[in-house]
């Protein structure tokens, strides 16, 4: 199993990115996926997260992203997404995704299968 993601760059405050985790190696919706993320300084933190198909694709988030941030899936391309917008300077960080057989984790010693990550700069 082998997760890369993409998509990441430098944004303006108040602009919009669409990140992308695309699987190798077993189906996207196999497992649960979360997003989580890393500023300077700080520990990682929880940003988002889907259910396996299994569990009917249910999608969770952080309060700090809830109404901005859109996790979701697409199994033809085999690839989760995490659609961002309206971001602030708290969204400059590197994005990982990761999997999971736990539904609606939200620490990342839960997630044994991580990708190598992407930054993402908001400039204000």
């Amino acid at each position: 199993v082998q997760l890369v993601e993409s998509g990441g760059g430098l944004v303006q405050a108040g602009g919009s990115l669409r990140l992308s985790c695309a699987a190798s190696g077993r189906g996207v919706n196999e497992f649960s996926t979360g997003w989580f993320r890393q500023a300077p300084g700080k520990e990682r933190e929880f940003v988002a997260g889907i259910t396996w198909a299994g569990s009917g694709g249910v999608t969770h988030y952080a309060d700090s992203v809830k109404g901005r941030f859109t996790i979701s899936r697409d199994n033809a391309q085999n690839t989760v997404y995490l659609q961002m917008n309206d971001q602030n300077s708290e969204a400059t960080a590197v994005y990982s995704c990761a999997d999971t057989y736990n539904d609606l984790a939200t620490t990342d010693t839960a997630y044994p299968v991580w990708g190598q990550g992407t930054q993402v700069t908001v400039s204000s």
